[in-house]
């Protein structure tokens, strides 16, 4: 802002700027969410067609359960696809506000996020309350429609950066295939014996189905990283 700008216009004029690109970023993660459940409803209708199932207990499935939230269960794992309502932006240090793109103009920066979690399917289906989720991939989609996707696997890498043109029905498909494959290429790891070694009697009457829980092997958060 310059010293003879009026300060109450230059703060209207930021709102006006912020507010129109936040609601078209929101309405393209709107229309991008509903292609990216047809896109996984595709995949899940062609895998049923395809995969021979042995036993009763592999089931490949899409289940709708909100505007905001999807799933798909893949045998033993269950992925959730859900839609958050907030636009956000990055830190300065992250490489995203490093590029010209979002340097040249400042509504370029804000992005909606669609987060795909991975949990065990029987942690839905027992409840087990205190079976942990891990994020598969987080979709970053702007007013321009542009995307970049942070994520596990190939995700990692495959669309680490902001797209040069608008995110196509043909990315969305190609990330739920490759989020699908991180999850069931992931396998469960039984935690340490001398963990589940001693347990209450609260534990046995309340929790049983909690005992022995696996936990999914090949993912670390970003913090984990940082520290160790």
């Amino acid at each position: 802002m310059s010293q003879q700008q009026d300060p109450l216009a230059h703060i209207r004029t930021i709102l006006e700027n912020k507010s129109v690109a936040k609601q078209v970023t929101y309405k393209n993660l709107l229309a991008a969410f509903g292609v990216l459940a047809n896109e996984s409803r595709r995949i899940v209708d062609t895998l049923s067609e395809q995969v021979k199932m042995e036993e009763d207990g592999v089931t490949v499935d899409f289940i709708e359960v909100n505007e905001h939230e999807f799933q798909v269960k893949l045998a033993g794992d269950l992925l959730i696809f859900v839609l958050h309502t907030n636009i956000v932006t990055f830190e300065e240090s992250h490489a995203a506000m490093q590029l010209p793109y979002c340097k040249e103009n400042e509504i370029n920066r804000y992005f909606g996020q669609i987060m795909i979690y991975n949990f065990m399917s029987d942690s839905i289906r027992y409840n087990r309350v205190n079976d942990p989720g891990y994020l598969v991939a987080r979709i970053l989609i702007n007013h321009e429609n542009r995307f970049l996707v942070e994520g596990e696997g190939r995700l990692g890498f495959l669309f680490n950066q902001i797209s040069s043109k608008a995110i196509e029905p043909a990315d969305l498909n190609a990330i739920v295939q490759h989020s699908l494959t991180t999850a069931i290429e992931n396998d469960l790891m039984a935690p340490p014996f001398p963990q589940v070694r001693f347990i209450t009697l609260h534990q046995k009457l309340e929790k049983t189905s909690e005992l022995g829980a696996g936990q999914k092997i090949g993912f670390r958060m970003s913090y984990e990283n940082e520290i160790k």
